[in-house]
């Protein structure tokens, strides 16, 4: 949103009439969700998506009319085959409602509100967008829902975009904080590919020559202390994901033993097997919860057999994005699931896998036991994988690697 409200000042400020593009609802099967926006000038799309393909084209096609027209408009659009008038003839079986305000390159109001949006995102400050669907003034509310500017009736200030009456929400993306424990290679590979994702990386590391800031020209923060008292840097909050990946496994012990004693959105920490298995005994010394030791994501990232530090970056950006996104649904169906049985099933092949997904999509617990070196075949499909590296996914389902029953029950409690 920051380089879309960028644009639209640069458009305002070159005397040139836009068009801000949104989907305010959808339902079924969509290329993207509510809240999802673009900008629209006379040469066309400027900034932003809403998803490629017919929609977008419809919809910079409309804008352009509207251009011509000076107004805005809601509009309804099935993506569906059925040859109605609102149809796209597309097959994703889903349908939106987009939403198309006009916006004169001299509106003072617009032009007010845009700034000081820029300014929030710039800050990392919280807050909401509100967009009329009757093309009424816009308003923009600071993380406390009041006005700074324009007015807008008290609505759902939420996570996610939502329309209510004829108002539309749009929270500021000011992004997760991810907090990165080592400096080195990898690192530096990583950070800017958060940034691209809506991530806010801060840097940390004990040697001045790595927690260089021209090296992290993307980082929120490069910070130079102490691995034995991260809390004297920084303060790491409970909305925070952390990646440890430090020069060595004693540093990397002591940033997980601190991170596992407070609240985390999530803790992911490099390492082999070995490594994994020498820092948990540790961490039960230290008086660390089998519970804690097993929320631990380790090792870091999604099994793409990632090998360069670009690669392990990906990984790990991917295992980010996919913990983000499962935040809250997780925890609503973790709710729904915490009082139904659980299951064991006694290997973790194809056929065990395929019964066990089946089981998962009913809503049951499960645990899968296998031998420590599974000769399973169809290996692609086989929860079996996770035995050899950490954890896998078959058809979006993740199976992790527990090495006792006691951590088994701990990633299930976890879970639940």
């Amino acid at each position: 949103m920051r380089h879309l409200l960028t644009q639209l000042l640069y458009e305002m400020e070159e005397h040139h009439d836009t068009v801000l593009v949104s989907i305010v609802s959808e339902s079924g099967s969509t290329p993207r969700g509510t809240g999802s926006q673009m900008l629209v000038s006379s040469r066309g799309r400027v900034n932003g998506t809403i998803g490629g393909g017919r929609v977008e084209k419809q919809s910079e096609e409309t804008a352009l009319s509207l251009l011509t027209e000076r107004r805005s408009r809601l509009q309804h659009f099935g993506l569906n085959l059925s040859g109605g008038l609102d149809s796209l003839g597309m097959a994703c079986g889903g349908d939106v409602t987009v939403l198309f305000q006009f916006i004169p390159w001299d509106d003072a109001a617009w032009r007010s509100l845009t700034a000081a949006a820029v300014q929030a995102l710039r800050e990392n400050r919280p807050g909401w967008l509100v967009l009329r669907t009757d093309g009424g003034e816009p308003a923009l509310l600071d993380a406390s829902g009041a006005a700074i500017a324009g007015q807008a009736p008290a609505g759902p200030l939420s996570a996610r975009a939502v329309l209510a009456d004829d108002c539309f929400y749009v929270p500021l993306p000011v992004g997760e904080r991810a907090v990165i424990f080592g400096a080195g290679h990898i690192a530096r590979a990583l950070v800017p590919l958060l940034r691209t994702i809506n991530f806010r990386p801060v840097v940390f590391d004990d040697r001045p020559e790595y927690a260089d800031p021209a090296a992290f020209p993307e980082a929120e923060a490069v910070l130079c202390g102490d691995f034995r008292d991260i809390a004297a840097t920084i303060d790491v909050t409970p909305e925070d994901y952390v990646i440890i990946m430090t020069s060595g496994h004693l540093h990397d012990l002591e940033a997980e033993e601190q991170m596992l004693r407070r609240e985390t959105a999530y803790v992911g920490v490099i390492g082999s097997r070995s490594k994994i298995a020498y820092v948990s005994q540790r961490l039960r010394e230290a008086g660390i919860s089998e519970e804690a030791i097993a929320s631990v994501h380790t090792p870091i990232g999604t099994p793409i057999r990632a090998v360069t530090p670009e690669e392990i970056a990906v990984s790990i950006a991917g295992e980010l994005i996919y913990e983000r996104a499962c935040a809250g649904t997780l925890r609503r169906k973790n709710h729904q699931r915490s009082n139904t049985m659980l299951i064991i099933i006694r290997g973790a092949g194809d056929i065990a896998t395929g019964i066990a997904l089946r089981l998962h999509r009913a809503g049951y617990r499960l645990i899968l036991t296998d031998l420590p070196q599974p000769t399973s075949i169809r290996r692609t499909v086989c929860f079996s994988e996770a035995i050899w590296h950490g954890r896998c996914t078959v058809e979006d389902v993740e199976a992790v690697l527990a090495r006792s029953p006691e951590e088994a029950l701990a990633l299930d409690r976890k879970s639940t």
